[in-house]
C-alpha cells in the first residue's frame, strides 16, 4: 500500500477557478486558528481553515513570515512527538 493511499485527499479551487488536488498530511491546531498542511506531486501548501457561515474553507496564507513561524513550530512538535510507524498497524 502506498503511503499516500491513507491520506485523505482534497480537490482546492484558487481565485482563478483552477483545481488541484492535494493529499491532507495534517490538520493542527496553533495560536487559536486551525491549519491544513497539503501536498501534491508539485508542491507542499500550508492554509489556515476557517469557519464561514457554518462551512470550513481553506485560505491560503499572505504573509510568508507567518507561514515560517508556523512551519517552523508545526516541524518542532513532530520531531518531538513522531508518529508511529505505519508498519505497526499491518
Amino acid at each position: 500500500m502506498e503511503p499516500n493511499e491513507l491520506r485523505d485527499h482534497i480537490t482546492v479551487e484558487d481565485e482563478h477557478g483552477n483545481e488541484m488536488d492535494y493529499a491532507v498530511e495534517a490538520l493542527f491546531d496553533m495560536d487559536e486558528h486551525s491549519y491544513a498542511l497539503l501536498s501534491s506531486d508539485d508542491e507542499i501548501v500550508l492554509m489556515r481553515v476557517e469557519d464561514h457561515e457554518g462551512e470550513q474553507q481553506l485560505v491560503g496564507l499572505s504573509d510568508p513570515e507567518e507561514r515560517d513561524a508556523i512551519l517552523s513550530a508545526y516541524e518542532i512538535a513532530v520531531e518531538a512527538n513522531p508518529a508511529e510507524d505505519e508498519n505497526d498497524f499491518y
